[in-house]
């Protein structure tokens, strides 16, 4: 292709001396007749010429296909997906800087299933995945949790600006709290003494590690949308779920941990209702919160199964041609994982994240084919796709804490996370992208980003996920946000999702490969300006 691409300019090039030569009368300028030519002859654009939608489409074939069988994390299919890449970066003549001579980071998993599951309230059970659910990874092995009585502890918030536990002694008892957070009648949070929600109300982690702080044996979190959740999280929750480490457990930070409905709620509630309602009531008018004691029989057994299992992060590496920048890197990200296998049913994850990985793929082909002319980039690039994301993005957070190069010289994250199909917004206009996190650390990003657009691509960018109080939370659920909370300026590209997100349904026929090429061409420009520029981006967005 690039070999087409030198002959192609080459022949422009002697077509226009033949032009100027044809044309004795026209004014002769030398600068302007070679700026001319350099326009129409831009290096840096033939090198993203490169990017193809038929490339793409190969790469992403092979990826989505049954035979990697939904590239589950820790299993054959997310290894063979692993090898593809690494295969694809010892084609484009990158070093092996991974492990043992490899282009792998290997990651240390735990994987955790549950053997029995099971909740008794006053001599009546109740089915797991029916009206209650757990996930295994955020609690540990209990083969019995009894008490006579369950504590109603309001939010189960521990905060300096408001707490439930203050002046409440919840050693050894199981606790029932809502979820979110407190807020009065003009919808003013006691948390944040604003309307903006605090991280207590999205970070449910923060609630089952307040309860194990003050001793409490467990934590049961009213879910009034249990149904909804239920579906969006079945798929994870028969699944094996993966927590990074070499041994450690999670009862050393949470408190075992139950989301249950609303009628077992009430259940547990009984005739202290009346009380639960004043409470309540106190808490939002006085942000003062009072506990009541739920007299019940309650039984909760959670058992679980543990083994270690191995992943891999994929290092496709550029080193950068200045000796003065070499040792900054910019690192572009994808994850590779998908849902796998459920019984027959395969997911074959083609938007998700397939058409990330297959973009990467084409962005560190044409950096490989810039460097090989001799044209940069001046600063690293690690092309990164990563594992584990489907599990809680355990890739990129193991990276982020064992860092192939040094967090204090990672310039940037530019994230890739489903780019391949078109949602019902844009569904009359397929050359959009949505644009997350471009401005929450670093105002130079969002800017170069911009730049790009408008120069190479012109795609409309939308920053409705970009909000900080978009209900979907976006800006914390791909891998950008291990590096972003590590203070490194990080870019997202996400396309929205449609019916077919996370079912078998996502397959490689619905992908639109011409507005891949596109969204692919940007990120390539945008990462291009951020390894060459003469001045490393700045973090000047104050948190």
């Amino acid at each position: 292709m690039m070999k087409k691409v030198l002959l192609f300019f080459a022949f422009l090039m002697t077509a226009q001396v033949a032009y100027l030569q044809s044309v004795p009368s026209r004014p002769t300028n030398i600068v302007d007749e070679i700026d001319e030519v350099a326009l129409i002859a831009d290096p840096i654009e033939s090198i993203a010429a490169t990017i193809t939608s038929a490339d793409l489409k190969k790469h992403l074939t092979i990826l989505a296909s049954d035979e990697f069988e939904g590239r589950e994390t820790g299993t054959e299919g997310n290894k063979k997906a692993a090898r593809y890449i690494a295969n694809q970066f010892e084609q484009f003549g990158l070093p092996k800087i991974g492990e043992e001579d490899t282009y792998f980071q290997n990651v240390i998993f735990l994987t955790e299933r549950w053997d029995e599951v099971g909740m008794n309230i006053n001599d009546q059970d109740y089915k797991h995945l029916w009206t209650y659910y757990t996930f295994p990874n955020y609690n540990s092995h209990q083969p019995s949790i009894t008490a006579d009585e369950v504590i109603f502890l309001g939010y189960g918030i521990d905060d300096e600006k408001y707490s439930d536990y203050k002046g409440v002694n919840v050693k050894d008892k199981v606790l029932l709290v809502y979820p979110g957070e407190p807020v009065n009648k003009d919808s003013i949070s006691w948390v944040t003494k604003s309307k903006k929600q605090s991280e207590w109300s999205y970070d449910f982690m923060k609630k089952f590690k307040a309860a194990k702080k003050h001793g409490a044996k467990a934590i049961l979190i009213i879910d009034h949308n249990l149904q909804k959740n239920l579906n969006q999280f079945r798929s994870y929750l028969l699944s094996p779920q993966l927590t990074l480490g070499k041994g450690e457990e999670p009862e050393l930070n949470f408190a075992n941990n139950v989301f249950i409905s609303s009628d077992i709620a009430k259940t547990i509630i009984g005739d202290q209702f009346k009380k639960i309602v004043k409470a309540r009531k106190c808490i939002q008018k006085k942000g003062r919160s009072k506990s009541v004691k739920l007299p019940c029989k309650f039984s909760l057994v959670q058992k679980k199964n543990t083994s270690k299992l191995v992943g891999e992060n994929v290092l496709g590496y550029i080193e950068g041609s200045d000796p003065q920048m070499k040792d900054e890197v910019v690192i572009v990200t994808a994850h590779y994982d998908h849902l796998g296998k459920r019984g027959s049913g395969i997911y074959n994850g083609a938007d998700d994240n397939g058409s990330g990985t297959s973009t990467v793929l084409e962005v560190a082909q044409a950096l490989a084919e810039a460097k090989k002319q001799g044209l940069g980039p001046r600063r690293s690039v690690l092309v990164m796709p990563v594992t584990g994301e489907e599990k809680g993005l355990l890739g990129s957070q193991f990276y982020t804490e064992k860092p192939v190069f040094p967090i204090a010289n990672t310039v940037a994250n530019i994230n890739v996370d489903m780019v391949g199909r078109v949602d019902e917004k844009y569904k009359d206009n397929p050359n959009y992208i949505y644009v997350i996190g471009s401005n929450r650390l670093s105002t130079e990003l969002h800017e170069i980003n911009e730049t790009a657009n408008k120069e190479y691509t012109n795609l409309v960018l939308d920053y409705t996920y970009n909000a900080e109080d978009d209900p979907n939370r976006y800006y914390y659920r791909s891998d950008h946000y291990n590096f972003a909370s590590k203070g490194i300026p990080a870019i997202f590209y996400f396309n929205g999702t449609h019916k077919d997100y996370h079912r078998t349904s996502d397959t490689v026929e619905k992908i639109n490969f011409e507005k891949m090429e596109i969204i692919a061409k940007l990120v390539f420009h945008t990462t291009w300006e951020l390894a060459n520029r003469d001045k490393r981006i700045e973090v000047d967005v104050k948190q």
